[in-house]
């Protein structure tokens, strides 16, 4: 059977990271733009503003040396006084301020306290522009003295400056918001979909198990089968199918943690597969610093788990070779199973996406057996499963990370 999980569609929203990125490229490009764009606005701006504080000075100075009333009253009708909106400090040659035009830090202000500020005004000023000279002289051409004028950004030039990072700072905090509605939501659904799933099979199994154990019931009941292996061996299966069959229905609702010695349930596991997998794969269980380690679990979700990775281990190995089980004691309350292989490993570029619906190697399957594993250890039991290390053409080892029972 084919990968259903398989389609381009599904790959592209499967996979977030490169679907991030996209996403990502395409903000900076708009947030490029906009930042270009506004950019050149405000230098388009900043330039207008300079032209007209050029012009200014030169009519402070052509009203400080004129003679005719006339002229200087038009200077200062349609030029000087039609200046509101950028800061100007006009200060005399040794720097002591003469007026100011536009500073709302000294409103209300006079005497010494209001030069106290124009002079702190002043050296903001400076740090952004130079001050322009402005030369006083008198109806014969003779220079009588100097005056500075100092100004900066009007207040609409430095909001349009800044404009564009607050722009892209409320399109980023909406964008994270809608980021989180939509994984949430996602999330939502894929519990959904597991639940129904999980319920379903649970409800589509339960019909042919009772079949199965009336039928061994009946081989029982005969005298010259009822001692036979192989009713026995049906007996272990039916028993294995009750358990999954009770797998499938704590899918969806809040599974019963019990303290349970690791060694013994992963053996347990372990001795049931043997005898169902290749002959040419050796399983091995070790514990450190002995086998009385216990931890919080869901036995037949755990059993689920090990044995899913082991059925994994077994195909990656093409069913010869080894699977090594290390059940670890760790501190901070924490028990580690390690389950290592040697088969053909995994490569970096697909480490990120070994738990991920429809990862597999497999040309049949749907795969979705580590996927289910990641749920079961972290939704379940508050745990931690990885890919510890993996190396290509020998091997495997994914560590699960349990609470130990004395750990809350």
């Amino acid at each position: 059977m084919a990968n259903p999980l398989k389609d381009p569609v599904l790959d592209i929203y499967r996979n977030k990271s490169a679907l991030g990125w996209t996403v990502l490229v395409v903000s900076v490009l708009i947030g490029g733009a906009s930042i270009l764009y506004t950019n050149d606005l405000v230098n388009k701006l900043k330039n207008r503003e300079q032209r007209l504080i050029d012009l200014y000075a030169k009519s402070l100075e052509f009203a400080g040396s004129e003679s005719n009333n006339s002229n200087v009253s038009f200077i200062v009708q349609e030029i000087i006084i039609p200046n509101n909106s950028i800061p100007v400090v006009v200060t005399d040659e040794l720097g002591v301020p003469i007026e100011s035009k536009n500073v709302p830090s000294v409103d209300g202000l006079s005497g010494r306290r209001k030069i106290h500020q124009l002079e702190e005004e002043i050296k903001k000023m400076e740090e952004i522009y130079d001050p322009i000279l402005i030369t006083l002289r008198d109806a014969d051409e003779k220079v009588l003295g100097f005056n500075y004028v100092y100004y900066e950004n009007s207040e609409l030039l430095t909001q349009l400056q800044y404009y564009p990072y607050i722009q892209l700072s409320v399109i980023a905090l909406f964008g994270i918001i809608a980021f989180i509605a939509f994984n949430y939501s996602k999330s939502a659904e894929q519990n959904r979909v597991w639940v129904g799933l999980a319920k379903e099979t649970a409800h589509q199994l339960g019909t042919p198990l009772s079949s199965l154990m009336a039928w061994v019931e009946y081989f029982k009941a005969d005298e010259k089968l009822k001692d036979q292996e192989i009713v026995n061996e049906l007996d272990k299966d039916i028993k294995r199918l009750e358990m999954i069959t009770s797998r499938f229905s704590n899918i969806g609702s809040v599974p019963q943690l019990q303290t349970e010695n690791i060694f013994d349930a992963v053996n347990e596991t372990i001795n049931y597969l043997q005898n169902r997998i290749s002959t040419k794969v050796k399983l091995e269980v070790t514990a450190f610093p002995n086998t009385e380690i216990e931890a919080g679990i869901n036995k037949p979700l755990f059993d689920w788990v090990i044995e899913n990775i082991c059925k994994n281990a077994v195909d990656a190995m093409e069913g010869v070779g080894s699977i090594t089980i290390k059940i670890l004691k760790a501190n901070e309350g924490r028990v580690y199973v390690d389950i290592s292989d040697t088969g053909k490993g995994i490569s970096k570029s697909k480490l990120s996406s070994v738990f991920q619906p429809g990862y597999t190697t497999k040309k049949r399957g749907w795969g979705l057996g580590l996927t289910l594993v990641k749920r079961i250890i972290e939704k379940y039991h508050s745990g931690k499963i990885f890919v510890k290390s993996s190396e290509l053409n020998k091997g495997t080892t994914f560590r699960i990370v349990l609470r130990d029972k004395g750990s809350k």
